[in-house]
């Protein structure tokens, strides 16, 4: 007797709950299909259907049974599919959720080199500052910063970010530079709070090796990273944002950094995807994508902390790493699409 045949007739008989229906589904006469599940007990040593001339139901034997072989017929189905997907090439739809900061700076200018690559792949992109439910949002892969809560989900380090204490000049000229991070008890910050918890996230500073937070005032909070810089731009307050999103900004004068001795822990940024015995090709290459787009950028790619001047105010590590080459990549991919 073919078991993996058996398990499948078995299956089909349960779902359809007909003997007649499963045989139908299937293409098989109806006697084969009896002959199957009576074979089947027969070789098991247990009954696995109660049968009545009106209905079927399944033993406490039979349930058991029948939830092993829906696992092993999916994973089997599983591998299959993924062995057909390696030999044509990642393609189908692929659907991504990223920090709005990283989305828009990074991802979107880079992706007509991701499309050039993998044409078959058709990217769905959600950004935001909010953690999505893979599960329930139908995502197949995130872009997370930060430390990751445990979960069942399996996550690579793609890279780290460093952030920076700045302010406005405007601010400055009214409440002065703090020159140690004990002057910041005088000063207001743009607070930050998680769309997940609705708590203000502290201030940190690296001070002797060991990670020191900071709590600060403030007279306006925002959850979304734009607005964040955009509130420090015009005065409100100091801010700690990552060092690519102000880039142009420190460099133009709109933002000046402050207390550069003492710098904010570096921020991880992983990519998340549910767990899988066989990683779907297509996600496994805009992993390896964008782990190698963060790794070819100082600025995203773990660039340590005493980086040489030349780097942390233009970038020039790496093609692609300042906002302005990024915003000219952005243009080609215009033209090319």
């Amino acid at each position: 007797m073919d078991r993996f045949q058996a398990m499948q007739v078995f299956t089909r008989v349960v779902d359809a709950n007909s003997f007649t229906r499963a045989a139908d589904s299937l293409g098989l006469p109806r006697t084969t299909v009896t002959t199957t599940i009576q074979n089947l007990e027969q070789l098991l040593q247990v009954r696995l259907l109660n049968r009545t001339t009106r209905r079927l139901s399944l033993t406490p034997d039979g349930a058991a049974y029948y939830e092993r072989c829906l696992r092993i017929l999916a994973d089997l189905e599983d591998t299959e599919t993924s062995l057909r997907d390696a030999a044509r090439g990642p393609r189908g739809r692929l659907r991504i959720d990223a920090p709005a900061s990283i989305g828009k700076l990074i991802l979107i200018p880079a992706m007509c080199d991701f499309h050039v690559r993998y044409p078959d792949v058709e990217l769905v992109i959600g950004m935001g500052d909010r953690p999505v439910d893979l599960v329930q949002e139908a995502v197949d892969c995130a872009l997370r910063a930060g430390p990751l809560p445990d979960s069942n989900l399996v996550a690579r380090r793609i890279g780290s970010f460093d952030s920076v204490t700045c302010a406005s000049p405007s601010y400055l000229e009214r409440h002065g530079t703090p020159q140690t991070i004990e002057d910041l008890e005088n000063h207001l910050a743009v607070l930050y709070f998680s769309s997940r918890t609705g708590r203000t996230i502290d201030w940190d500073f690296v001070v002797d090796g060991a990670a020191r937070a900071v709590p600060m005032r403030g007279s306006i909070s925002v959850n979304d990273s734009e607005a964040y810089v955009m509130c420090g731009l015009q005065g409100f307050g100091m801010i700690q944002p990552p060092r690519y999103m102000v880039l142009e900004d420190l460099q133009a004068g709109r933002l000046v950094e402050v207390l550069s001795q003492w710098r904010p822990t570096p921020m991880p940024i992983s990519a998340v995807y549910l767990q899988n015995r066989h990683l779907s090709p297509k996600v496994r290459a805009f992993v390896d994508w964008v782990a190698d787009l963060f790794s070819e950028c100082p600025l995203l790619g773990g660039c340590p902390g005493d980086m040489p001047e030349e780097c942390q105010l233009t970038g020039t590590h790496a093609a692609g790493c300042t906002v302005r080459s990024l915003i000219e990549q952005q243009n080609m991919a215009e033209s090319l699409f």
